[in-house]
C-alpha cells in the first residue's frame, strides 16, 4: 500500500514581515535606489568633460557664406598677398602686400587710392578646442607692416587663420596652418581664376 503524499499548506505564514525579508531590500529598494544614484553621478561627470563647442554661430556663418565668398573674391581681385611671422615670445609681424602695379599707381586694382588700414582683424581658430582661439587687432606700424602680441598654445596643431579688413574695401586672407611655427604666407584663392 502506497503511503499518501502530504498536500502542500498554502496557508503558511513567515514569522517576520516582508519589510524584513533581504530580498526586499536588495531588490525593491536597492537597486532602484542604486540606479537613480549612478544616473545622478554620470549627468554630474558629462555635463564637467562636455566638448567645447568650436564655431557656436554655425548658423550665422552659413547665412553670411554669401558675403563671405565676397570678400575673398575682392582679396583675389585686388590681388593682396600676406605674410605672418611669429616668434616665440607671443610677438606677430603681419605684412600686407599689394601687387607692384599699384605700388607704382597708388591705386588699387579696383581704381580705389592705395592706403593701408590702421588696423585690421585677426583670427586664430583652433581645429577642434575653442578655448585656444584668439582674436587681436593687428595695428599698423609702418609701411607695410603690423604687429600684436598673442601667446598661442606651444602644442603644435591645427588653425585657422584669418586677416581681416573691415573698412571701405571689406577683403580677408585666410589660411589653415599648423602652429606655432616662424611664418604662415596668405595668398588669393586660386577658385577666382578665370578659365
Amino acid at each position: 500500500m502506497s503511503t499518501p503524499t502530504p498536500t502542500p499548506n498554502f496557508k503558511h505564514q513567515d514569522s517576520q514581515p516582508w519589510y524584513k525579508n533581504y530580498m526586499v531590500v536588495i531588490f525593491v529598494i536597492g537597486m532602484p535606489a542604486f540606479v537613480v544614484i549612478a544616473c545622478i553621478w554620470f549627468v554630474y561627470y558629462s555635463y564637467q568633460i562636455r566638448d567645447s563647442v568650436v564655431r557656436d554661430d554655425w548658423y550665422m556663418d552659413g547665412k553670411t557664406l554669401y558675403h563671405d565668398v565676397s570678400r575673398d573674391k575682392l582679396t583675389y581681385d585686388l590681388n593682396l598677398h600676406g605674410k605672418m611671422q611669429f616668434t616665440s615670445d607671443g610677438d606677430i609681424t603681419f605684412y600686407l602686400d599689394y601687387p607692384q602695379q599699384s605700388l607704382q599707381t597708388g591705386k588699387l586694382l579696383n581704381g580705389e587710392p592705395l592706403t593701408y588700414p590702421d588696423k585690421l582683424e585677426l583670427s586664430i581658430s583652433h581645429a577642434t578646442d575653442v578655448k585656444k582661439d584668439r582674436d587681436v587687432v593687428l595695428q599698423h606700424q609702418d609701411g607695410n607692416r603690423y604687429s600684436a602680441k598673442v601667446v598661442i598654445d606651444p602644442v603644435k596643431a591645427k588653425y585657422y587663420l584669418q586677416v581681416s579688413n573691415d573698412g571701405k574695401d571689406d577683403w580677408r586672407m585666410q589660411d589653415v596652418a599648423k602652429l606655432p611655427r616662424p611664418e604662415v604666407s596668405f595668398d588669393p584663392l586660386p577658385v577666382f581664376a578665370k578659365s
